[in-house]
This record gives structure tokens, C-alpha cells and sequence, in this order.
């Protein structure tokens, strides 16, 4: 490690992990409410254990994209942090306000939980994934903008570097779309116009910069590659992110009661989002085979080549498969959502944040990486959590198809119920693959307690 103050980013990882955990625990508790209804109720309704699901997934990410960026702007910026004990406070801040909102869903009913956080005031809550409390937002733009000042003034009195410009444009563009959660109009077409200014814009737009950022610094780090050759696939690789990524939003907006030709600038923008994270793959695959040093982080390598092909077929082949207006006309809404979503998050962002945390982590406890039996314990963990995440979205997707012809194209459409009824065994393999999922994360977490490591000067 080269600068003391990127030990903060220890605190962002370990809590991203343990967060990471829970979101799993709880998305397998759903998984079974899908076919055992009664499942813990009423202890955890479904809809309270789909928020928490959804909610420590967005956070778990905020927390990594957080301590990523703490680990690589002062590297990049070849200085100290601007302010470790702010970075060190925030950190407080958003992980008690996340454990008192998570509390707050399992604890007390939705509807007072907005009463007694003063929801009147500022509607903002009752959204899919921005049921946070208005509170907590405020809390969450508090954090942010501190975050965004610590690294902005480590940037702006360090070394300027194009994976930093990206990685703050990024971080900016998180911040600045964030606050439409405060939107909430009363036309529920102009709300739900703008709620994927946040949701959409978010993942298929500021989030892919970061993203990027993030692998470009550690494909430097473990290939040798000439930093001018990273920088220009990654200028090519934000600038195709930003064309199709923003105009794509409009796929989102078919059904909505928007303007019809909104279905035509969706489709085609939306059907060129997976050339970005192609260029992704072709970047990631072709900086490792023109390393020029074997690095002893095997597992780094592995989650940084994982994470590029996992993007391209979650964000972009998933996508592409129900982006086209015709075709979304009988798939939004089914299975088939679900299927794009669990594999493009997992394959674009968990993936690039373990990466991230597989190549920092060992450097900030003293060595260059784990030793073998430890990244040997973590590369097992890659192919459970990786080929389980598969399955998933191979699962989800037969259901998805039997959904939409069951519910929607066949010549005697029935009950969404009774299609749920009839592919319910989608969803049993789908609660298996997700306890394999399970054993992956216990892995990897277990790789990090394997002692000694390779204790050589990072």
C-alpha cells in the first residue's frame, strides 16, 4: 500500500461483504416465499423481505464503488486522501442510518414507518427501490456530497489521470441523479417518467463509468499494460456507455403514457447498449494477454476477466433479449425483468466491487496478494457464486418464456396465479442455484481468514 489513508477503504469493504451477505439471506428467504407462500409470515411479509433485498443490494454496492474509489484516487492521484477522518465518519454516518432504515422495514409497519419519519413533509417514500425514508435520503445526499468532496479535492491537488476523470464523472453523475428521488409528482406517468431518471440512469448510465474506472485501475495493476493504451479503450468504452446508455432510458418509458416515439428511440439505442460492454470484454481479455508481468493475485485476474464477460451477457445479451418494443410488449414485468436484472447487477457491479476488493484487500493487510490456498479458496468461490448466477437467470428466463406465452400470447391467455402455479418448478431450481450462490459468498469470505500471505512489497 502506498498511502496510509487507503486503509479507509478496509472499513468500506468489510462492511460491503457482511452487507452482501445479508442481501443473499434475504433473497433466498423470498426465493422460497415464491413457492412457500406462508414462509415466515408474518414475521417478514414478501414485500418487506423484496425492499430489504433490493435495498441492501444498492447499498452493499454504494459502500464498495465507496471504498473503491478510496483505495485508487490516492494511487492515482499520488497523494494522501484529502480528509481520512471525514471518509472515516461518513462511513459511520451511512452504515448506522442503512442498519436503523433495514431495522425500520422489519420492525414497524411501512405506513408508520412513514408517519414517524415525518414522510409528509417530503413525500418521497413508497417507491420501488427508493422506499427509503426521506430522512434517510436526506442522510444518503449528506454522505454523498462529503464523499464527492474528499475525493474531488484529492483529484484536483494530485495527479489528474483519465481512470480518475472517468471515476469522479461517474461518482458525480451518482449523486446528481439521485436527487429525482425527491421528485414525486402526482401524475403517476410523470413519476414513474422520472424515477427511472434515478434507476435507469443509475445502472445503465453513471454507474457503468464507475464501473470501467474501477477495472481499467486494476488491469493496469495486474497486467503492466502501457497505461496509454487502458486509457484509450477506456475513453472509446464511456463515450458508446453514454450514447446508448442515456437515450436508452426511453425503453423503460413504451408503456408508460409517454409519446410514441419513445418506442423507437428506446428500441434502437437500446439495442446498441451491448456494444459498450462487448468493448468491455474484447478491453479486459486483451490487456491480459498483452501483460507484461505475471501478477501472484491469480484471483484478481479472474474476477476482472469474470466481471467483463458476466457484463456482456448480463447487462448486454439479457438486455438486448426483451429491449425491443415489439418483443417488450409481452415480456415487461414477467420473469424474463427478473432474469436481466439478477445477472446484469451481478455481472457488471457485485462482480467489478469483488474485484476490486480481491486486489486491494491483501495489499492492505501487507502483501501483494493471498497466498495460494487462499486464492485457490476464492477462485472456487468465483465459479459457485459465478455458475449459480447462471443457473438463476437460465432458470428465470424459462419461467419468464412460459409466463409470457401462459399469460399473454397464447390463444387462451390464463390468471397470473395459475401461470405462476404452473412454473413454480422454475422456482425451485432457482432457490437451489441461489443456496449454491450461498455457499460461493461463504467461500470467499472464508479466503480472507487463510493465513499467511505472500508478504511482498506492494
Amino acid at each position: 500500500m502506498k498511502y496510509k489513508s487507503q486503509a479507509v477503504a478496509k472499513l468500506y469493504f468489510t462492511a460491503a461483504i457482511g452487507l452482501f451477505v445479508g442481501q443473499i439471506l434475504f433473497g433466498l428467504i423470498m426465493g422460497l416465499q415464491y413457492v412457500a407462500g406462508d414462509f415466515l409470515f408474518p414475521e417478514i411479509p414478501f414485500n418487506v423481505a423484496r425492499m430489504v433485498h433490493t435495498n441492501l443490494l444498492i447499498v452493499w454496492l454504494l459502500f464498495g464503488f465507496m471504498g473503491s474509489a478510496y483505495y485508487l484516487v490516492p494511487e492515482e492521484s499520488e497523494r494522501e486522501l484529502f480528509s481520512p477522518m471525514l471518509a472515516k465518519l461518513m462511513f459511520w454516518v451511512f452504515l448506522v442510518a442503512g442498519a436503523l432504515t433495514i431495522l425500520g422495514y422489519l420492525l414497524v409497519p411501512y405506513a408508520t414507518l412513514a408517519d414517524i419519519t415525518m414522510n409528509d413533509l417530503l413525500p418521497t417514500m413508497g417507491r420501488e427501490f427508493l422506499e427509503q425514508p426521506t430522512i434517510t435520503k436526506l442522510g444518503i445526499v449528506v454522505v454523498a456530497l462529503a464523499f464527492l468532496y474528499n475525493i474531488g479535492m484529492t483529484i484536483l491537488t494530485g495527479r489528474k489521470t483519465v481512470i480518475n476523470l472517468v471515476l469522479i464523472t461517474g461518482l458525480i453523475g451518482l449523486a446528481v441523479f439521485f436527487l429525482f428521488s425527491f421528485y414525486n409528482p402526482d401524475n403517476l406517468v410523470m413519476d414513474k417518467y422520472f424515477w427511472w431518471w434515478v434507476v435507469h440512469l443509475w445502472v445503465e448510465g453513471v454507474w457503468e463509468l464507475i464501473l470501467g474506472a474501477i477495472l481499467a485501475f486494476v488491469l493496469i495493476k495486474i497486467t503492466g499494460v502501457d497505461r496509454e493504451i487502458i486509457e484509450k479503450w477506456l475513453y472509446i468504452i464511456i463515450a458508446m456507455t453514454l450514447i446508448t446508455g442515456i437515450i436508452g432510458t426511453g425503453h423503460h418509458f413504451f408503456w408508460i403514457g409517454t409519446p410514441d416515439y419513445w418506442q423507437w428511440l428506446g428500441s434502437v439505442f437500446s439495442a446498441m447498449e451491448p456494444i459498450p460492454f462487448f468493448m468491455m470484454t474484447l478491453f479486459a481479455f486483451n490487456m491480459v494477454n498483452k501483460r507484461r508481468r505475471e501478477h501472484p493475485n491469480k484471483a484478481a485476474t479472474l474476477w476482472a476477466l469474470g466481471t467483463a464477460v458476466m457484463a456482456f451477457l448480463g447487462a448486454g445479451v439479457w438486455g438486448f433479449l426483451h429491449t425491443l418494443a415489439p418483443v417488450n410488449y409481452y415480456t415487461h414485468g414477467t420473469q424474463i425483468t427478473a432474469a436481466h436484472g439478477h445477472m446484469a447487477f451481478y455481472g457488471a457491479y457485485v462482480m467489478v466491487v469483488l474485484t476490486m476488493i480481491s486486489y486491494a484487500m491483501p495489499i492492505m493487510r501487507g502483501n501483494k496478494a493471498n497466498n495460494e490456498r487462499a486464492q485457490v479458496l476464492e477462485m472456487w468461490s468465483f465459479w459457485f457464486m459465478t455458475v449459480s448466477m447462471v443457473f438463476i437467470t437460465l432458470f428465470l428466463t424459462g419461467a419468464g418464456i412460459m409466463q409470457v406465452y401462459l399469460q399473454r400470447y397464447s390463444d387462451a391467455p390464463i390468471a397470473f396465479m395459475a401461470a405462476q402455479d404452473k412454473i413454480a418448478i422454475f422456482y425451485w431450481m432457482r432457490e437451489i442455484a441461489g443456496l449454491v450462490f450461498l455457499v460461493g459468498l461463504v467461500l470467499y469470505v472464508m479466503s480472507f481468514f487463510v493465513k499467511p500471505g505472500v508478504k511482498v512489497n506492494a
